[in-house]
């Protein structure tokens, strides 16, 4: 039995059954994207990196299960509730060609209804986003979590045995403190980590095209080398990235030259290769 600091037992939960590890050998790289603290950028780079990736040809889908607020639709601009195929299992609504999402908002009816659950329900709903989902052959699955170390990114722990982490940061201490617990958490529960983002990590001035570093410099690739991680990329903060999400609009296709869009496929390089 192994347990945290606190004393919490972090296998608690019921190990994977026959039924999700037969649901999960048909995807083969199966990613959570972790943050420590709120308001660093992880859906729109747990977003940007499922779009790049399926631009380059892979299929791809993305799991929301962030319980509580779950903002991957409205990013990828999909409306519509999740439905049942001719073998009873849940369809994901498609994005793109090689591009397919599963949220809890796919299941309610009213987009801003509350959903308030304890642990056990959002287990129960994870497992069944695992399970009852029809994936179909994947290169990748990107598992957009909430901030933190709690229930949901510890159910993906141990239902998908096989799932590394990468962690999003920001460059200012404040964030990198709760990044080292994000990094303990990983290690605790033995999951590998892929490699840590920096986002936001400076903002090219339209005027003077100064770059402006708005959150200090350097603190994730610092991190990334105390912690001997693969540091996979600075992603510039960008104004257009906020509107494309608040329309549902792929900032990528958009923007392709970008300095931001090219550190995405810069990335998704990198995690090719996997395959």
């Amino acid at each position: 039995m192994t347990t945290t600091q606190t004393g919490i037992n972090i296998a608690e939960k019921p190990s994977p059954n026959e039924k999700t590890k037969q649901s999960l050998t048909k995807i083969k790289n199966k990613i959570i994207v972790m943050s420590g603290k709120g308001g660093v950028g992880k859906t729109s780079v747990s977003v940007n990196l499922s779009i790049a990736l399926a631009n380059k040809g892979f299929k791809v889908g993305i799991l929301d299960v962030d319980i509580h607020g779950p903002d991957i639709p409205r990013m990828l601009g999909i409306t519509g509730t999740l439905e049942l195929n001719e073998n009873q299992k849940l369809k994901p609504i498609s994005v793109s060609e090689n591009l397919s999402a599963v949220s809890i908002e796919s299941l309610t009816n009213n987009k801003d209804d509350a959903i308030i659950w304890r642990g056990p329900m959002k287990h129960s709903a994870i497992k069944q986003f695992v399970e009852d989902v029809e994936w179909g052959n994947l290169d990748f699955l990107i598992i957009d979590s909430p901030p933190g170390t709690g229930d949901e990114p510890l159910t993906v722990a141990q239902l998908i045995k096989d799932a590394r982490s990468i962690i999003v940061t920001t460059p200012q201490e404040i964030a990198l403190a709760d990044v080292r617990k994000s990094i303990n958490f990983c290690k605790t529960v033995q999951m590998e980590i892929f490699g840590l983002i920096e986002n936001m990590s400076n903002f090219l001035c339209p005027h003077c095209n100064k770059a402006i570093d708005l959150f200090g410099q350097g603190g994730g690739e610092k991190t990334a080398k105390a912690f001997n991680l693969l540091f996979l990329g600075k992603v510039p903060f960008d104004s257009n990235m906020t509107v494309c999400s608040d329309s549902g609009t792929s900032f990528q296709n958009k923007f392709k030259n970008s300095e931001v869009s090219k550190t995405f496929m810069n990335i998704a390089d990198q995690m090719a290769q996997l395959i």
